[in-house]
């Protein structure tokens, strides 16, 4: 048996999902600044220190997902709401596409990811907060 080619699978996949363009992302900021909208960010830690985020994102690892949606779990948090919008974003829109299937597959309805990911909102002229002065990830002297 061939290994899945995850490029191609998650090409296939977005027509299963809400795939967010940077212009449906910028109508979204006042709900995410709300809290009416959830914005996550599910890369690495790593990345968004080199990188910096999308303001009002909240730092999921894609590991922890799951762990982090689930009411029934230890690690719960309570930003995950049934009734939030969701949008999930990764580097370049490929782990978001597997993060958002797997937080349907959970029972969470109003979710989909930015297609472009971070690159492409940063590309765009999108705005990035740097979050490397708040970080408890960051050493300081």
């Amino acid at each position: 048996m061939a290994i899945k080619n995850v490029f191609a699978d998650t090409e296939a996949l977005k027509a299963n999902i809400i795939n967010f363009s940077v212009e449906d992302l910028r109508a979204q900021e006042a709900a995410i600044a709300s809290g009416d909208s959830l914005l996550i960010d599910l890369r690495e830690i790593q990345e968004l220190l080199e990188l910096g985020t999308i303001p009002g994102a909240k730092h999921v690892p894609r590991g922890m997902l799951e762990f982090w949606a689930d009411p029934a779990s230890p690690y719960f948090r309570d930003y995950f709401a049934e009734n939030k919008k969701m949008i999930l974003f990764c580097a370049g829109g490929g782990r978001s596409v597997y993060a958002t299937l797997a937080l349907k597959d959970m029972g969470y309805g109003d979710v989909g990811h930015l297609e472009v990911g971070f690159n492409g909102w940063k590309q765009a002229g999108g705005e990035v907060k740097d979050i490397n002065a708040t970080s408890k990830w960051v050493r300081r002297p």
